[in-house]
């Protein structure tokens, strides 16, 4: 069966790592690179821990490329500086030199070059702001046609958003950190015809990490993969945590686990909605993630990472 190709373009916070662990063990799935965007991040240590990841599967052979854009509306210090403690986990370092290669190309010229190349339209599998797609899309407006669909964890449509008041008060509430980042980026990207399927806040709100998830994933820690999702979770317990990216991820693997629905909706790129995902009649339509089989979700992803 031919694999389907996909580009990742992640921005390096914790679940941003564990949906990347788990789009490298679908077998039907065959990424052709890595692009690390410097949002929920900071970008040095969010490409170690990517390239460390790529090592302990044994996928050396994956391009990694860093992107170079930069949003709007930064993310927290709070949030960003994960990627510092991910990057000092035990199990990434056990290793003495990283053996995955970082390239000299940006990841937005990189995005350009391998989609060009690409012998067949090509999924993009965004788990962070849009910038670098948006990017790429100015660099080469060719690449469009050779986005075979975009899925990505973004935006709140009939839910608030999960920017809190005391961070950023000139906000309303309505919109998600990774559109808000880069409310332009999300409105450029809208401006296509590229399909995109939307996994928002109104699904991954009922997707939580559970503790009995945590339970059974502790219980595979002799296997590297749980050992390594254990000790990021391990750095999140202090804090209601949802499976925002990994659900996005699931997706590729077992669509038919999810409901999907339509939305005519508009970006809104000002004010105090800045970042909104606003459904609006007459809107570009996108499909959006509405329900998920939950026990077959946890189940699978306590399967993928049994190795």
């Amino acid at each position: 069966m031919t694999k389907q190709l996909v580009l990742m373009d992640h921005d390096g916070g914790v679940d941003d790592y564990l949906a990347l662990l788990l789009l490298l063990t679908m077998e039907h799935i065959q990424p052709i690179g890595l692009v690390v965007t410097p949002a929920d991040c900071y970008i040095q240590p969010a490409v170690s821990v990517t390239r460390k990841i790529l090592d302990l599967v044994g996928r050396s052979d994956i391009p990694v490329a860093e992107s170079t854009v930069r949003g709007i509306n930064p993310f927290p210090t709070l949030y960003r500086r994960d990627s510092f403690v991910v990057d000092h986990l035990p199990i990434l370092n056990e290793p003495e030199e990283i053996q995955t290669p970082v390239l000299t190309q940006s990841g937005q010229e990189f995005m350009v070059r391998v989609l060009l190349e690409a012998p067949e339209p090509v999924t993009l599998l965004v788990t962070g702001p849009l910038t670098t797609v948006a990017s790429a899309l100015d660099l080469a407006k060719g690449i469009e046609a050779k986005i075979k669909q975009i899925i990505w964890m973004g935006g709140a449509i009939n839910v608030p958003g999960n920017i809190a008041p005391d961070i950023e008060p000139g906000q309303d509430g309505s919109a998600e950190w990774n559109v808000y980042w880069d409310p332009v980026a999300a409105y450029r990207v809208w401006q296509t015809q590229i399909p995109i399927v939307l996994c928002p806040l109104d699904i991954t709100n009922t997707v939580p990490v559970t503790t009995e998830f945590v339970r059974q994933l502790t219980k595979q820690r002799r296997y590297p993969l749980s050992d390594f999702a254990g000790q990021c979770y391990a750095l999140v317990t202090t804090q209601d945590y949802y499976f925002w990216d990994v659900l996005a991820t699931a997706y590729l693997a077992h669509p038919e686990f999810y409901e999907l629905r339509d939305w005519e909706t508009v970006i809104v790129t000002s004010g105090k909605s800045q970042g909104q995902t606003k459904v609006k009649s007459g809107g570009r339509v996108i499909q959006a993630m509405n329900k998920v089989k939950k026990e077959q979700y946890y189940a699978y992803i306590l399967q993928q990472w049994a190795r």
